[in-house]
């Protein structure tokens, strides 16, 4: 099994340097809302000096009742679709940026094992989403492979990635 530690490498501090990089062209802040995570995405944020400038707060929210009591997602959602699926992904992140009124907020719910799956939700299955001012909040699933610390660290990775992707291909346009 792989320790917890092995989590913050250089790859994820140089995403995250990249994301608060990418905060600071777009003149945002960030917030995250995070289940299977448990908060190591603001971790790997708030690891790197100056983050305070963009980043706002984290959400750490693994049960249902804080999801609902922090975020917002409506109970009756979480019974309908449960946790891990694409509309809490979605609340959870337009929960996150509606709370900390900041521009951009990214939530990962998911299964990182290694219990707790099911046939049409295997230990692996993560949904990320994305909320960004001015637009429809999105979410995208994964699936991914290892244990618990590979499925965290790869959620992680690919929740930095939405952020950067999101914030790059929305770059102000004109100016001198």
């Amino acid at each position: 099994m792989s320790h917890p530690g092995e989590l913050l490498d250089k790859s994820l501090m140089d995403l995250a340097t990249a994301v608060l990089d990418a905060c600071v062209v777009a003149r945002t802040h960030l917030a995250t809302a995070e289940s299977c995570t448990g908060g190591l995405i603001a971790g790997c944020l708030t690891a790197i000096a100056g983050s305070s400038g963009v980043m706002d707060r984290g959400f750490i929210t693994y049960s249902n009742e804080a999801k609902t009591e922090m975020l917002g997602v409506p109970a009756g959602m979480i019974e309908a679709h449960g946790a891990v699926s694409e509309p809490v992904a979605e609340a959870m992140a337009a929960g996150a940026r509606e709370r900390a009124h900041v521009g951009v907020a990214v939530s990962v719910t998911g299964v990182a094992g290694p219990g707790g799956g099911s046939e049409d939700k295997p230990v692996g299955t993560v949904w990320i989403g994305l909320a960004r001012e001015g637009k429809e909040a999105y979410a995208k699933r994964h699936h991914f492979d290892g244990d618990r610390t590979a499925v965290r660290k790869q959620s992680i990775k690919a929740a930095l990635r939405m952020v950067l992707e999101e914030l790059r291909t929305d770059r102000p346009h004109g100016g001198d």
